[in-house]
């Protein structure tokens, strides 16, 4: 039976036709449409790529939600529609991202939140990073033979997974920042895992191509037929262990997760893996979430706000605007040589900056002088419009005490990304992670577990150099998570916006502001527009794009050229003040299943 016949099945009307099911038959139709065409067979990327679509940006002007699957985005828009907060809003669009699209995000994960509170006028970032073992050494990842492990070989089982915070960020936030009551936004999430979903095009792709996920029976029995194919496309996926993993935290809070049998189930299932965990209940009983200073810097005399290390998001894309600011973008336009020359030398100078300096700051000095405006200017005047540095040094900035190495850590991109406005003047950007596609692997009480501490060093030192994300008891890894509000000249939000995608966020994440403020493109051509930039390796350009055609001229000064499927997930929301008052626009990446609702 094809996606199309499927979606028609679903939704034909009945006099007992429910709500929930024409929903999920309209869904299904427009991610059937979404990925008509696609390969099945696709190059394993840490989340895979399942093609491009053709989206329509939204505009409006009260109340609006972007994020990586129409479902999600229903349940945060019915909140905002009972009068709900921004963050009650993202709470209800995470919960049910947690089960359409589990291999990104979910409550065995984490997330970071930038959120702009009307009340203060202030901006609020909150930390919800998972975090290692007391029993962690910084040798974790080191194998017998004294070698690091093999990525996979460290994902895959208990050994990666960190104590997910993703719970208590949601708890802690909507104590500060909700208007509806807490059960209330979990009725979605909880309506869909006990009735079924429809699997998605980008869910059953994915699950195609998957090495490890067989390997756990609970994720076999869930995301496999009996003969061990992925359920089809459109087959109502139920998942009543999730359902009742909702309504524990509904009914008990985040202290049901914490401190009780969700906990001990993780634990134990954790340390059962061949490649076990040392988490204990303790270190569940002692997480917290915490609220840090956002990282704000100027931009085109705009005021970019992001998040603080743990994230190296928030440095790394302010970094890069400042080196790029004093450039003519708006006159070289996008998809120009001048302009992905420029970025790409922008992104080599604030990664080799990232890679030496940033980690969690309980644990690491951070420089205070990273966005010192004359150490920007000076790193600055290393960029040659007639030829690339190739790779960048770490520099000096004002504030640097101890001497320490540079780390390449790999990160992958099981993330997603949610932005939300309200009707009140409330912003809440949110980038929500397991790490990995399908993170670890590991399936507890219907949901999946991270593969986060992976994302630290796997290597302590180098040339008897420490490195400052090298792994330690209770540390949070440094993320490149970069949920970003960007302010006006009055202080108010003008653009919301974010993406997974493992450290290219950063790049992703600086495009899509560098586009709406330089280029003057709406948010859904922002989210269209080609990925590229530096990771202080070769420049990389996205597949099958206009930028292809680039290489000749920058090849020619001197840059080398890495061209790859990027799995970007831009959500953006942008305010277009008129005559009529107050209004929005927003756009979803093509490259996901995403849509923006308003109103």
């Amino acid at each position: 039976m094809t996606c199309g016949h499927t979606a028609a099945r679903l939704g034909r009307r009945t006099p007992n036709t429910n709500i929930l099911r024409r929903l999920a038959a309209l869904t299904l139709l427009a991610l059937c449409s979404t990925h008509a065409g696609l390969a099945a067979a696709q190059n394993q990327a840490p989340e895979a790529a399942t093609g491009r679509s053709a989206k329509q940006g939204l505009s409006f002007r009260h109340q609006g939600v972007a994020a990586a699957n129409p479902l999600a985005v229903e349940a945060g828009y019915a909140m905002l529609r009972q009068g709900g907060s921004a963050i009650d809003a993202a709470i209800a669009t995470q919960l049910v991202l947690g089960l359409v699209e589990p291999q990104s995000s979910g409550l065995g994960g984490g997330a970071f939140i930038v959120l702009h509170d009307v009340k203060t006028g202030r901006t609020r970032s909150y930390d919800g990073r998972e975090t290692a073992p007391a029993a962690a050494k910084p040798e974790r990842f080191i194998g017998s033979d004294g070698l690091p492990l093999k990525f996979y070989d460290a994902v895959v089982g208990g050994r990666a997974v960190g104590v997910p915070g993703t719970v208590a960020l949601l708890a802690e936030t909507h104590r500060k920042h909700g208007r509806l009551p807490w059960r209330q936004l979990f009725e979605p999430a909880v309506a869909l895992a006990e009735q079924g979903f429809p699997v998605s095009p980008r869910l059953n792709m994915q699950l195609k191509g998957e090495r490890f996920l067989k390997l756990d029976p609970a994720s076999r029995a869930y995301f496999y037929a009996p003969d061990g194919e992925p359920w089809p496309v459109g087959y109502a996926l139920k998942n009543p262990e999730y359902a009742a993993t909702l309504k524990a935290i509904r009914d008990g809070g985040a202290k049901a997760f914490y401190d009780g049998d969700i906990a001990a189930d993780i634990v134990r299932v954790a340390r059962a893996q061949a490649s076990a965990s040392d988490l204990t209940e303790a270190d569940f009983s002692a997480y917290r979430v915490f609220e840090r200073d956002p990282v704000c810097a100027p931009y085109r005399g705009l005021r970019v706000c992001g998040m603080p290390p743990p994230s190296s998001g928030g440095i790394a894309v302010a970094q890069i605007l400042s080196l790029v600011e004093r450039f003519p973008l708006a006159a070289w336009g996008p998809n120009a040589p001048d302009s992905l020359h420029v970025f790409a030398e922008a992104g080599r100078l604030a990664f080799a900056d990232r890679n030496r300096y940033l980690a969690d700051p309980d644990f690491v000095a951070i420089p205070r002088g990273m966005l010192d405006a004359a150490y920007l200017k000076l790193r600055g005047s290393q960029i040659d419009l007639s030829r690339s540095m190739k790779r960048a040094e770490a520099g000096t900035p004002p504030g640097s005490k101890v001497a320490l190495a540079p780390d390449a850590t790999i990160e992958a991109s099981g993330t997603s990304h949610i932005s939300v406005v309200d009707r009140y003047g409330n912003a809440v950007a949110m980038t929500t992670t397991i790490e990995d596609q399908f993170g670890a692997r590991v399936m507890v009480r219907g949901f999946l577990l991270n593969n986060e501490l992976t994302d630290f060093s796997f290597v302590p030192q180098e040339g008897g150099q420490l490195v400052a994300n090298r792994i330690e008891a209770g540390k949070r890894p440094r993320s490149s998570i970069a949920p970003t509000i960007v302010y006006d000249r009055q202080n108010k939000p003008l653009i919301v916006t974010g993406s997974p995608g493992g450290s290219a966020i950063i790049n992703y994440v600086a495009k899509s502001i560098v586009a709406l403020v330089d280029w003057g493109l709406t948010p859904q051509q922002a989210a269209d527009l080609p990925n590229f930039g530096s990771r202080n390796g070769p420049t990389e350009i996205e597949r099958g794009t206009a930028l292809e055609a680039l290489k000749p001229e920058l090849e020619r000064r001197g840059h080398t050229f890495s061209v790859i499927d990027f799995t970007s997930g831009l959500h953006i929301l942008q305010r277009t003040d008129g005559r009529a008052g107050r209004q929005w626009r927003g756009g979803a990446d093509p490259r996901r299943e995403g849509i923006v609702l308003g109103d």
